[in-house]
């Protein structure tokens, strides 16, 4: 597969991962996961980690898989590449998994000091990508080998950060965002 087709694939096989977040945040608001709980003085992970905003999170990356799984032929045949579906367990994995390596990143952050939005280069980029990666593989081991390549998994690594940049950029600039990070 040539590099394009590699990112094309890296690209479709996270959306479930990469949505999330951001229809967390859409979500707002509601129940704080660790229900006000503190560990050595701090939050064990704030205000931002909600109830509400996980389940909305991973239904939105669930759902988005399905779509991704009705468009497949369609987009692929569109892009000269064949891509992959999703097995519900791997979309479920993927978007829940996304939402537990933010959550695990958020008590991270609470351990080292930051306060909720302060910025955290690297695991900010990343922290979800983990979390996605590690669930899928759990829960659908045989179609995780068989989808994530070394390849797609570089391309995951690199693209991803710059994403992550640019959207939150946008998303900042629109207001939705408090921080551009």
């Amino acid at each position: 597969m040539d590099l394009v087709g590699v990112v094309v694939t890296a690209l479709w096989v996270m959306g479930p991962a990469y949505i999330p977040n951001n229809a967390a945040v859409l979500a707002g608001g509601g129940r704080p996961i660790d229900g006000g709980r503190t560990l050595g003085g701090s939050r064990l992970l704030g205000d931002g980690k909600t109830w509400r905003g996980t389940a909305v999170g991973t239904l939105a990356g669930t759902g988005l898989a399905l779509v991704l799984n009705a468009l497949a032929t369609t987009v692929g045949a569109a892009l000269g590449y064949s891509l992959p579906t999703f097995p519900l367990v791997a979309g479920f994995g993927l978007a829940l998994g996304a939402m537990l390596g933010d959550i695990g990143a958020s008590f991270v952050k609470r351990r080292s000091g930051r306060e909720r939005g302060a910025a955290f280069p690297g695991l900010d980029q990343l922290d979800f990508v983990v979390g996605a990666l590690l669930v899928a593989l759990v829960v659908a081991p045989g179609w995780f080998l068989a989808t994530f390549t070394r390849p797609v998994l570089v391309a995951i690594v690199v693209v991803t950060p710059l994403l992550h940049v640019v959207t939150n950029g946008i998303a900042y600039l629109l207001g939705v965002k408090n921080e551009p990070w």
